[in-house]
């Protein structure tokens, strides 16, 4: 059985019914929604926020969800989705998943509305509800999204990217929605309770693991195939490359910066960035970070007693860093 088969099994009657319910909650009365949002859900994901949100309710509270547990799952979906569509806007990306993007088939003008859409169709599921808990979780997490956003544009002008700003980006843009499935999960079993913050902190952590995995891809390595160098392209100073930086000599940073600055889209000046980056340790070093963010957030479940959703969920946590894509 495929990895993502055995994470979901303990929860495959939750997951089926949530399918349902999310279609539900992205009906409009206008055809043209309904046409694109039909688009969107038949070309998901691997759904993995939904399943965080499932296993750890179930997890917490002995293999049972409760209504809002769905609510809490649509909501988490459907601020997932927009700020999918709001990023391709963004990014000027015209392919989602092997799928062309909303913006790429529709334009950008209707991306942004249907954008816009969800996310408001997101706040309404928690309100419709009175579930005033979970809509303070997303709120946050919207929030902090944003943040980590406009942090990033910033420090890219600059590339003055410290790795502690580099932690801080990937918490508020990454980790933070993650935190907020598993806070959402705890909440909508357990309101109010300390486990709401455990996992909260739980799912950051799995968060930050999950993005440093993502900046690994750029580089590639066995596994991996061809390195990509998109980051590069776009600018972006991810933790190899910052580690790279920090042990350089002065003339090799400038070397590094002015290549990202100037010749970010010279294919072989990418490569040698690439080849530096790896000569410098920047991927072991990213890997052992990694790592470390993976092995806090497993020992955060070391309290619970052991149950399907427990294996599941250690086993999601290990396939974050383990994924091939």
């Amino acid at each position: 059985m495929k990895i993502a088969a055995q994470i979901r099994e303990p929860i495959e009657q939750e997951m089926e019914l949530f399918e349902e319910k999310f279609r539900d909650s992205m009906s409009s009365k206008v055809a043209l929604f309904n046409r694109i949002t039909y688009y969107i859900v038949n070309r998901k994901g691997k759904q993995m926020r939904p399943m965080f949100v499932f296993l750890t309710a179930k997890m917490l509270n002995n293999g049972t969800v409760l209504e809002r547990t769905y609510t809490g799952a649509s909501i988490i979906e459907l601020i997932h989705t927009a700020s999918l569509v709001h990023d391709d806007v963004v990014d000027d990306s015209n392919k989602r998943r092997g799928f062309f993007s909303i913006n790429a088939l529709w334009k950008n003008k209707i991306a942004v509305l249907v954008g816009d859409y969800l996310f408001s169709k997101g706040l309404l599921v928690a309100l419709e509800r009175k579930d005033y808990d979970l809509l303070q979780i997303i709120s946050d997490a919207v929030r902090s999204m944003s943040e980590g956003e406009l942090l990033q544009i910033e420090k890219a002008r600059k590339l003055d990217i410290t790795e502690e700003v580099y932690y801080e980006i990937i918490r508020q843009k990454t980790a933070t929605l993650i935190a907020a499935c598993c806070s959402m999960g705890a909440a909508s079993v357990l309101p109010n309770a300390p486990e709401v913050e455990t996992f909260r902190k739980f799912g950051e952590l799995c968060g930050m693991a999950f993005q440093i995995k993502d900046d690994l891809f750029d580089y590639g390595n066995e596994r991996i195939g061809k390195p990509t160098g998109i980051d590069i392209k776009e600018q972006k100073m991810t933790l190899p490359l910052i580690y790279a930086l920090n042990h350089s000599s002065k003339e090799k940073q400038k070397w590094l910066i002015n290549s990202i600055k100037n010749h970010n889209k010279d294919k072989k000046r990418v490569k040698a960035i690439i080849a530096y980056v790896r000569e410098q340790g920047g991927l072991d070093y990213a890997v052992e970070k990694m790592l470390g963010f993976k092995d806090e957030a497993l020992a955060l479940l070391q309290a619970y007693p052991e149950s399907d959703y427990k294996a599941a969920l250690t086993l999601m946590v290990n396939y974050v860093v383990d994924r091939k894509k």
